[in-house]
């Protein structure tokens, strides 16, 4: 069987250089993740890696299939030295054993929600799943395996989250171009709603 998460960290390293931090998290029941930090040109991007090892299974299937599936990582990425963002670490290591833990399938177009700030003093506690491909290309596995897709995440929030909801995520995303709003901005408002 291929070592699946040594592929997807050789690939983050070749898309974002070298981690210069990482940390593990482990919860009941579920294999370790880690986080993995990196840093440059102002921005850090925190990547989750352990997601993938395993792929993720619909709810409603009788039987989780152990090879066939959607697999992927998460990528947070904010600007340097705006907020303590490192506390990110364990909300992201969250979302990223929640197809483990509740079964779901994270997908673009998803909203995540960690029930707290992302880091202290944020203004978002929920993240939009973006579509993958632009910083970190889907990584291909040998046949039957799905390939890793590495799902950007875009931090909303609260009344971000709550129109979202009724809107729809292609809805967000134009009011964010529209209004030319820094996604990467730790402490941004939320973009207008009205």
């Amino acid at each position: 069987m291929v070592d699946v998460l040594a592929l997807v960290e050789a690939r983050l390293r070749t898309a974002l250089g070298e981690p210069d931090a990482r940390a593990a998290v482990t919860f009941l029941g579920t294999d370790r993740v880690e986080v993995l930090r990196f840093q440059g040109d102002g921005i850090v991007r925190y990547a989750t890696l352990g997601m993938s090892a395993h792929p993720m299974t619909d709810p409603t299937a009788m039987v989780a299939d152990p090879v066939k599936g959607p697999r992927a990582e998460l990528v947070l990425s904010v600007r340097a030295g705006l907020a303590d963002t490192d506390k990110v670490l364990r909300p992201l290591a969250v979302l990223a054993a929640s197809p483990q833990v509740e079964g779901v399938v994270v997908a673009p177009g998803a909203s995540l929600d960690v029930g707290e700030p992302l880091w202290p003093g944020a203004p978002f506690s929920s993240v939009l799943v973006a579509e993958p491909g632009g910083l970190v290309e889907d990584l291909e596995l040998d046949e039957p395996l799905d390939p890793v897709r590495f799902l950007p995440l875009l931090p909303m929030t609260p009344n971000e989250a709550a129109w979202k909801r009724v809107h729809g995520a292609q809805a967000l995303q134009e009011r964010w171009l529209n209004h030319g709003t820094d996604l990467r901005d730790p402490a941004r408002a939320s973009v207008p709603l009205a």
